[in-house]
């Protein structure tokens, strides 16, 4: 009779704990942090005395032997990889984009255009004061678009400076986070609801992480982490309970680097996915295009000073300069202030003479100004929507692996209405035999 009670009795333990893990699995569904649970059920074997054939067959009621977690190894590897390499497309296309607007905003090309469209009026009537104002009013324009052109790329790199800042210490927080996770999968059993519980956030702090850096993970017999930034040769980032720190750091020509500091020593990190890898391809765009503006602006201060120089303003000086440069290459300034000042006739040429200022074109046609410029907008407006394209080719790629793993790792609620129901009915089961049990062993006392 007592065996009966204890058959019963454990059947209610074990299917009572079914039915929670089938509740939060429902709790959960959606959750895409989360793994769906099962129950490990065993029968109770008989003891080592009682193993007679009788008893071998007729069992000792059923156990939950642990918790099961549904994951795929494989599959979150591949989430996190897709993943890194999305948020480096998209981390870079963000920088593009800045650039992007940084080059058009200050309408650097149209001011140029009207400069030099400006110098061709004064070609045609030189000794007019009216057309030498426009001229100078111009000259003011392009100047002001050069220094806000040059000004908005310098805002984009502290904002890059700020983005990077904050992801590194986003990362670091993260690799902290781990190395606690680690630590607490170290203290609780194996198949334990606590290492479920433990496990999804492991993994859920693994994707957070590949969002930022590619990273190469590896786990040992208790679930814990082993994390590498940069791929399988790059430093180790977190390992057991010891998590490592990223720093950041940008040198004068706007090139950046990462580096991981362990301990009191440090290795460079070359992230190839994440934001930080958008971070690179952003700070060397910016640079590259930063040298090209001030390169830009350098030949055009040179070369209008130097037309001003060889020719001979209205009183019959010698030409000043036009610009003044402070001290970034586009920080250009209007210098000369007098209309009369333009030099437009060469030397010994007299007051209606245009032979200098028709150099103007000359100088807009070789120098290429406008030009290059287009060149400079339209070349990174296709890398920007080239990114673009991939971006939404990877989308797609990471959207699969994610569906790929959840149909795994996924809560299916008719799946679990299925088991909520057996579990129901085993659990109903089980205490009916409580129940018969007890009716039992009353008829017994009573017939005694």
């Amino acid at each position: 009779m007592a065996d009966l009670l204890s058959i019963g009795a454990s059947g209610v333990r074990t299917y009572q704990t079914a039915l929670s893990t089938v509740s939060e699995n429902i709790a959960n569904v959606g959750n895409t942090s989360y793994s769906r649970r099962s129950i490990n059920v065993k029968e109770v074997a008989a003891p080592a005395g009682l193993l007679t054939a009788a008893s071998a067959m007729n069992g000792y009621g059923s156990i939950a032997a642990g918790v099961n977690r549904a994951s795929d190894m494989f599959k979150s590897a591949a989430v996190r990889a897709s993943g890194a390499d999305l948020a480096r497309t998209e981390a870079g296309s963000v920088w593009l984009g800045r650039i992007q607007s940084a080059l058009t905003g200050p309408d650097l090309s149209t001011s140029l255009t009207s400069f030099f469209n400006a110098a061709k009026a004064v070609a045609a009537d030189p000794g007019s004061s009216g057309p030498r104002a426009t001229m100078l009013e111009n000259a003011t324009t392009v100047a002001g678009a050069f220094a806000a052109t040059g000004d908005a790329l310098a805002q984009v790199t502290a904002d890059l400076d700020a983005t990077a800042d904050q992801a590194t210490a986003s990362l670091n927080a993260l690799a902290t986070s781990l190395a606690k996770v680690n630590e607490g999968l170290g203290r609780v059993g194996a198949n334990s609801a606590q290492s479920a519980s433990l496990s999804d956030q492991r993994d859920a702090i693994l994707d957070q992480m590949s969002a930022l850096v590619d990273v190469n993970v590896t786990f040992d017999a208790a679930g814990r982490a082993a994390v590498r930034a940069g791929g399988s040769g790059g430093p180790v980032l977190v390992s057991g309970n010891d998590a490592a720190t990223v720093t950041y750091a940008r040198n004068a020509s706007g090139a950046v680097s990462f580096a991981v500091q362990r301990g009191g020593d440090y290795a460079a990190l070359a992230p190839n996915g994440g934001a930080l890898g958008g971070i690179v391809d952003g700070a060397q765009r910016i640079a590259d295009t930063r040298d090209q503006l001030n390169n830009l602006a350098t030949s055009f201060v040179s070369g209008v000073n130097a037309l001003q120089a060889q020719g001979r303003d209205l009183n019959n000086n010698a030409g000043q300069p036009m610009f003044a440069v402070g001290a970034a290459p586009t920080d250009i300034s209007l210098a000369l202030a007098d209309p009369s000042g333009i030099a437009a006739a060469a030397v010994g040429g007299g007051t209606r003479d245009n032979s200098n200022i028709l150099q103007f074109d000359s100088l807009r046609t070789t120098a290429g100004f406008e030009n290059k410029l287009t060149t400079m907008i339209s070349t990174n407006a296709a890398a920007l929507q080239s990114r673009n394209t991939v971006a939404a080719a990877q989308g797609a790629i990471h959207d699969g692996a994610i569906s790929a793993r959840d149909a795994v790792s996924g809560v299916d609620l008719d799946t679990e209405a299925v088991d909520l129901l057996r579990f129901q009915q085993a659990y109903s089961a089980s205490s009916r035999i409580i129940q018969v049990a007890r009716d039992t062993f009353q008829s017994i006392l009573d017939i005694h």
